[in-house]
């Protein structure tokens, strides 16, 4: 019978620890189609904050008008301000630095594309046009004492494009290294990576001068390679994993896209590999279980049903 952790079985090839970068708050939920009471997004960041999750991105700045799910942000940030873990949050501009500054953000995201259709459906601009956006926003939060990440998405293919040459994810995410961004997150917005794709990329930004200890991962499960693509990063020695709780999220922009990579069997594989990551399954799977009784449907992560199945 399971004991609802996994056995133990250190690899030492592999990072001792890594940092989750939780995303489910934001990226999981701006993907619903009815809004979510501001309310309930504070409880979902306190229980995740309490499942021992050091990071819990809080929302985005963003205009109402183009992600209404979130046009509570000045709220929500209230609320859970005193969450003592990393709230960072999205600004697409500097208007959304500025709101992120008057209400006493520590942590920025700015978020580009590495393909032109992208960028184009996305932010309405051109790849180097939105580059050319952000520059202001980056200089200006490292100014204020901000740390600043870029979220680079359709890192390993585009709905419209196909398959992205390595090159053109590399110049784009060199752009943002050279602006300032501290870290790096390497999106797989429509899940179509394979792990050899991922260590090329990896390695293609070492050699450009990108080290391994700025990028980051976000993979989503659309074919089934999130864990396998998570590993492959893992054994270049990249220490920090994007995830979501419960599998929450897609992309509102990109049909093809299901959701993220369900911080709960994220973490199933790490404990299993022995890797730290301070987060505690069980309250991090009843969390999960309580937001998606919030959502009114059950939560697609095979970690999560299986272990609440388990207890029920």
């Amino acid at each position: 019978m399971s004991t609802g952790l996994p056995m133990t079985v250190p690899d030492p090839a592999l990072p001792t620890r890594v940092r989750i970068h939780e995303v489910g708050a934001r990226d999981g939920l701006q993907n619903e189609k009815t809004a979510v009471p501001t309310e309930v997004k504070a409880e979902f960041i306190r229980r995740l904050a309490g499942a021992g999750l050091s990071t819990v991105e809080a929302t985005s700045f963003v205009h109402p008008q183009w992600v209404p799910q979130l046009a509570d942000a000045e709220a929500l940030f209230r609320l859970v301000n005193d969450v003592p873990v990393r709230l960072p949050v999205l600004v697409p501009n500097e208007r959304g630095l500025d709101r992120a500054l008057t209400l006493g953000a520590r942590e920025i995201a700015v978020f580009a594309s590495a393909t032109e259709s992208f960028a184009k459906a996305n932010l309405n601009r051109t790849v180097d046009e939105a580059l050319a956006g952000f520059e202001p926003v980056v200089v200006r939060a490292i100014e204020a004492g901000l740390k600043v990440r870029g979220y680079l998405s359709m890192c390993f293919g585009d709905p419209w494009e196909g398959a992205v040459p390595v090159e053109q994810t590399v110049r784009v995410a060199k752009a943002l290294a050279d602006m300032g961004c501290d870290e790096l997150s390497l999106g797989d917005t429509i899940g179509v990576a394979t792990p050899g794709h991922v260590q090329a990329l990896l390695t293609a930004l070492n050699d450009a001068g990108v080290p391994t200890s700025r990028l980051a991962v976000h993979f989503h499960d659309t074919y089934g390679q999130a864990l396998s693509n998570t590993l492959a990063a893992l054994r270049h020695g990249v220490t920090t994993v994007d995830a979501s709780a419960g599998g929450l999220g897609g992309c509102p922009y990109a049909k093809s896209a299901t959701g993220n990579l369900a911080t709960e069997d994220l973490v199933w594989m790490l404990d299993g590999l022995g890797i730290e990551t301070g987060v505690d399954l069980a309250a991090l799977t009843a969390t999960s279980v309580w937001m998606a009784e919030q959502l009114g449907r059950p939560s697609p992560s095979r970690t999560v049903r299986a272990l609440s199945h388990k207890e029920s």
